[in-house]
């Protein structure tokens, strides 16, 4: 429970009013929070297979994977990566939310609206590097290598 508590923490940090975001997570049974990007984090959004593949790569490199989230019926995937990331990202079929845009957050521990943690905050402030996501999206979308061992 303490994990949680500087997780809401840590992410309502960057509202406007942190306590009313605080308050908000509380009392909403949805449980989200319209958040700014660019501050605390920007976030790269990938398409929701490539994402979920993606996912996959770094989780099997990686000890710890940034928040990551899962948008309306899995159709998109939005890792948090570090402020400014969003002013130099290019990549076909990758959108950027960074310093000047809004997402939404769902409290951590809960789904809200269709949107979810697929990992969760930890509150370190722990993000995606993104270089390693870079790479961890080539490797998902050229797939499998085909007739490996022949």
């Amino acid at each position: 429970m303490a994990g949680a508590k500087t997780a809401v923490a840590w992410l309502a940090s960057v509202a406007p009013d942190p306590r009313a975001c605080r308050r908000e997570w509380e009392r909403n049974p949805r449980g989200v929070a319209l958040l700014p990007a660019g501050k605390a984090w920007d976030v790269l959004i990938l398409p929701g297979g490539l994402g979920r593949c993606t996912l996959d790569v770094l989780s099997r490199v990686l000890d710890r994977v940034g928040p990551v989230l899962a948008g309306f019926g899995d159709d998109r995937t939005g890792f948090l990566v570090p402020p400014g990331t969003a002013d130099h990202w290019i990549g076909t079929g990758v959108r950027s939310a960074g310093a000047g845009t809004w997402i939404v957050v769902p409290c951590p521990g809960r789904s809200g609206g269709g949107v979810r943690w697929l990992v969760p905050p930890d509150g370190s402030g722990t993000l995606t590097d993104p270089a390693l996501l870079e790479l961890a999206m080539h490797e998902a979308a050229a797939g499998p290598v085909r007739g490996a061992g022949r």
